[in-house]
């Protein structure tokens, strides 16, 4: 059974830059509350390094891969990828953990914009 559809022509235009936002009013308490139960993945990077696709391609058991970081050198803890505070890797009954030695300050912010200067 066919319907009568409605058509209404349609523009594209191309907009330029964004503009940027205006600063908003810092965040309440009740309103961060909201998000208190929204899951996030954490992640300890303990370093990175670059390769060629061959290289990786030939790597086997027994590989040893270079980091750039040095052993004993404070690792990244990571929230959704972004990092947010360093620290020294630990063992716990068996398992790896991660004792917060650095909290970071967060990106944007002054502290955060003088940390990248001096790095």
């Amino acid at each position: 059974m066919a319907e009568n559809v409605d058509y209404a022509p349609f523009e594209t235009t191309t907009a330029g830059p964004a503009e940027p936002a205006a600063p908003s009013a810092p965040v309440t308490a009740e309103e961060l509350s909201r998000l208190h139960d929204v899951p996030v993945e954490l992640a300890v990077e303990v370093g990175r390094t670059k390769m060629t696709i061959r290289e990786a391609l030939a790597l086997g058991p027994g590989s040893i891969v270079t980091l750039n970081r040095l052993a004993g050198e404070p690792v990244d803890l990571l929230v959704n990828g972004k990092p947010i505070a360093r620290g020294e890797v630990v063992v716990i009954d068996e398992e790896f953990g991660l004792r917060v030695t650095e909290v970071l300050a967060p990106a944007g912010s002054e502290a955060a914009d003088g940390a990248e200067g001096d790095a």
